[in-house]
């Protein structure tokens, strides 16, 4: 195929052919423009490159060696020492985590690009250092001066002999078949006011960029266009929910509510009572509902979202109450069946893992309009779930779900009103990004008497008297977490895991007590009992994963320890630390993190540590880590941003965002340039829509 367009498939372009082709969908490149969009992870620039007999400790360089030798080192801690060289000297490369995995991936002679901070110990040595594979012909590329654009890769794509040299050359031809056929949708006056670079060139900088600053206007202007993107998706969201009239009504709230919260075990504080009242006065509107309601860990959300449930059920209409997992769905049931039973209010629990026959039952109890309140997983979300009357969605944990989830659980009713709730607050450039179709509640007060947990981060060399420490609360009748990141050992991570652990408390520190383990692969009745055990006091320690981050209300325990604090983000810390100090006893957060630590892992144990407000930590999260590891999952159903940082492109958002309500305000006076701009996005949208699948 001589003539090729953005649109042809990517096959077609000399050098691919079937088996590549196969390899590249995988990584979704499916046709040219894919390939155009798929974008450099970094950049070697000939002027960067320092020799290694030019090195010195505390500089941040990066060389270009060979692979002289290797070997994993015992000792205190065991580790993997690779020695590079080039003709002016040699210096040691240093892994203490995931050596075992490394150390097959390196053979003498291999030619690598390092980059990473200069130390000394006996030797100069970069430890944990960011590491490229190169061809020889890599090497020459590099030592003509260029910069030279690194892509992402996988051993997939290395099969198929899609190295980095091979992407570079494909990527080349592909800007020489379809260059000066590339148009920019967006006008020329807009190019202008927000000094962006136009969309051929920003595609031909990023690949092959003449200056560093260039990569920076290229990448600026890519993010311009994401973040454009996400702001359509998000405001057509909201444009729609503003224009349509939902068919029920509520009248104002009645005995049955009143009796609810009068009947609970304390009294709402006046944010709860405040964000209930405003809440109902918005499920009396004539359009529905779309609130966000956020609040720290334990200042209360839920009994507000069921006193809304509450008057749902008041008003004859059905409630679905979805949370991520199967723990905080279970434990939101537990906690509330009985309490709604006694008002005269059915509800039930539905998991994917639900028995068959049960499962049928409450489905079809659920299409009878015979449950008022259904809590549940994404099971939800599955087609034979049918109500007869739905008209309150609540999602617990929302950054869990993504837009498009959330639309099809609110598809199961007609415009009903939806109450999302999300225990990491949220700062406001990510509101706007991610809930720009809501309103958003705050409960900023915490419950009269609750505490904050005293928190402390240390090294793993603390650890012996740690277990004194706790050994001697233990005694005074405290209970106790330990939280590990993973469920059992892997190869490519050398972490210390839940199950192993489990066995070492058990015998060998604390062989007096009686230890529980938790994690996601915990059969449901081993994990029930377990937690039962726990709450009841039969167990004095309970091991367990971040499964455990949300959903687990043990009000005795009083002490978490957090192993490798420094594998976690500063937000999921906290969520972490709000499982304690939920009863009489103060809170104890310990976070114990394995050296070398990171600059950015210093400074986010230092945050946990200095830190309780969920607020403030958010912001910090946020600078620290960027959205995608803020939140620690993909939003199924809105761009993901590959490109944009919202530490550093908040302006770009304010912008694209006031563009697309502009476009949006005019509606049908629109001009040719903006129903352009409109139709573009729209069928990026309805395309990502097409390749979004529910889990």
């Amino acid at each position: 195929m001589s003539e090729m367009n953005l649109e042809s498939e990517i096959q077609y372009l000399k050098g691919v052919g079937p088996k590549r082709a196969d390899a590249l969908s995988r990584i979704g490149i499916n046709n040219i423009s894919d390939l155009l969009h798929f974008l450099p992870r970094r950049y070697l620039d000939r002027s960067m490159i320092t020799k290694i007999g030019h090195l010195k400790a505390n500089m941040t360089a990066t060389i270009i060696g060979r692979v002289l030798g290797k070997g994993i080192l015992k000792g205190r801690r065991s580790r993997l020492e690779v020695m590079i060289g080039d003709d002016t000297g040699y210096i040691a490369l240093i892994w203490f985590e995931g050596y075992k995995y490394l150390e097959k991936q390196f053979n003498k002679g291999d030619l690598y690009a390092v980059t990473g901070p200069i130390t000394y110990f006996q030797q100069l040595q970069i430890v944990h250092p960011e590491i490229e594979r190169m061809e020889d012909l890599d090497s020459e590329l590099i030592h003509t001066g260029r910069i030279v654009p690194v892509y992402p890769s996988t051993s997939e794509l290395k099969q198929a002999g899609l190295t980095g040299r091979v992407m570079r050359r494909i990527i080349n031809l592909a800007l020489e078949k379809v260059g000066g056929k590339l148009t920019d949708y967006l006008p020329s006056n807009m190019i202008m006011d927000h000094k962006l670079y136009s969309l051929p060139q920003a595609l031909n900088q990023i690949h092959y960029p003449e200056s560093m600053d260039n990569i920076e206007s290229a990448r600026r202007r890519l993010a311009f266009d994401e973040l454009l993107e996400l702001q359509y998706l998000v405001l057509s969201v909201r444009k729609y929910h503003t224009g349509v009239i939902k068919k029920h009504k509520y009248h104002p709230s009645g005995d049955m509510v009143k009796r609810f919260i009068t009947g609970l075990p304390f009294q709402l504080t006046l944010d709860q009572q405040k964000a209930a009242y405003q809440i109902m006065d918005d499920m009396q509107r004539e359009r529905p509902m779309h609130r966000l309601l956020q609040g720290d860990v334990g200042c209360g959300k839920t009994v507000v979202a069921l006193i809304a449930a509450v008057y749902a059920a008041e008003n004859k209409l059905q409630t679905a109450f979805m949370a991520p997992t199967e723990l905080l769905a279970e434990q939101h049931y537990t906690n509330w069946e009985l309490k709604l039973r006694q008002k005269g209010l059915t509800s039930a629990l539905l998991f994917g893992s639900t028995a068959t026959a049960e499962r049928r039952i409450i489905e079809n109890r659920i299409t009878s309009g015979d449950i008022d309140i259904v809590f549940g997983t994404h099971a939800l979300l599955s087609d034979p779930v049918q109500f007869k009357r739905l008209g309150l969605v609540i999602i617990d944990e929302q950054h869990r779900f993504g837009v498009l989830q959330r639309g099809k659980l609110i598809g199961k009713g007609e415009h009903p009103d939806t109450l999302v709730m999300s225990a990491t607050p949220i700062p406001r450039t990510l509101a706007l990004t991610l809930y720009g179709d809501l309103d958003i509640t705050t409960i900023k007060s915490m419950p009269p008497g609750r505490k904050p947990t005293k928190t402390f981060w240390r090294t793993a060399a603390s650890r012996p008297e740690m277990y004194i420490f706790l050994k001697s609360k233990l005694e005074q009748g405290d209970q106790l977490f330990f939280i590990y990141p993973l469920v059992e050992k892997s190869e490519k991570l050398d972490l210390k895991a839940a199950e192993d652990e489990y066995k070492r408390l058990k015998a060998e520190i604390f062989p007096e007590y009686k230890v529980g383990l938790v994690h996601g692969r915990v059969k449901k009745e081993s994990r029930e009992k377990t937690i039962r055990d726990f709450k009841n006091g039969r167990l004095k320690i309970l091991v367990a994963t971040t499964v455990i981050e949300v959903g687990i209300d043990i009000p005795a325990a009083s002490i978490m320890v957090i192993e490798h604090a420094e594998r976690f983000g500063l937000s999921q810390l906290h969520q972490l630390r709000g499982r304690v100090g939920r009863g009489n006893k103060p809170g104890l957060a310990i976070a114990i993190a394995e050296p070398p630590l990171s600059e950015h892992a210093e400074q986010r144990l230092n945050m946990f540590q200095a830190s309780s407000n969920g607020f403030e930590i958010a912001e910090s999260d946020l600078k620290l880590r960027g959205p995608g590891e803020f939140f620690g999952t993909k939003q199924h159903g809105l761009p993901e941003l590959k490109v944009a940082d919202l530490s550093i492109d908040s302006d770009l958002l304010q912008i694209t965002r006031k563009i697309i309500a502009g476009l949006f305000a005019k509606d049908k006076n629109l001009d040719s340039v903006g129903k352009n701009m409109l139709k573009y996005l729209s069928a990026k949208v309805h395309s990502r829509r097409k390749m979004t699948r529910f889990g």
